[in-house]
């Protein structure tokens, strides 16, 4: 059965998921949601994910919010992209969780500030403030990649995934992959994985589609 992912092309939380998607061989489809049109705020959108968030992943019968439950979702289920043995996924549990609460969030939020609030309307202060909070975070990831070539494991893992999916995105948030040459490395060897393709690339909605 074809699992189908709500997404659009600016999330992400969704661009993660349609990496482990496609990385694990699952057959799949996106479903548009139009974030910006106020789809997620509707009783329709509002039935299917309570929390009226993007991404959402419908497998049959099951159907998952918060994009560290889908990847771990999809991991058990594909057999791929887990650790490979109990010390393993508790590391890549340990990663997921940190991307969650010091990266993905932290990014989300700046990228988001910077890019698609009117600019009559950013905030110069917590622009600053987040991008102070990221600089640590990206010091710790690049410190920790400069002793290996994955973030948990030997191999990549629903951890990479997680750690990356922001940090494929073209818009300005502060994150300048030059200066992290350990980030940079791993950036690039994620994207020469079969079947790796840019976010607007492999969902669809881009900021294009608003100009």
């Amino acid at each position: 059965m074809t699992m189908k992912l709500y997404c659009f092309g600016e999330s992400g939380n969704a661009y993660k998921v349609a990496l482990a998607l496609t990385f694990s061989g699952v057959e799949w489809e996106p479903e548009f949601v139009d974030f910006f049109g106020g789809a997620t705020r509707k009783p329709e959108f509002r039935a299917i994910n309570v929390m009226g968030e993007v991404p959402v992943l419908v497998d049959g019968d099951t159907t998952l919010t918060q994009s560290g439950v889908m990847l771990d979702y999809i991991s058990s289920k594909s057999g791929k992209l887990g650790g490979r043995s109990a010390a393993e996924r508790r590391e890549v549990l340990r990663w997921l969780f940190w991307d969650n609460h010091k990266l993905s969030t932290a990014i989300g939020t700046t990228r988001f500030q910077m890019n698609f609030v009117p600019e009559a309307k950013r905030s110069a202060e917590v622009i600053a403030f987040m991008q102070a909070r990221l600089k640590s975070a990206y010091k710790v990831l690049d410190d920790h990649l400069s002793q290996r070539k994955w973030v948990a494991g030997e191999a990549m893992t629903i951890a990479d995934l997680s750690c990356c999916g922001y940090l494929f995105y073209p818009e300005p948030f502060g994150f300048d992959r030059a200066a992290w040459p350990h980030i940079d490395a791993w950036l690039t060897r994620i994207s020469t994985v079969p079947g790796w393709k840019a976010p607007y690339d492999l969902m669809p909605g881009s900021p294009a589609d608003r100009v």
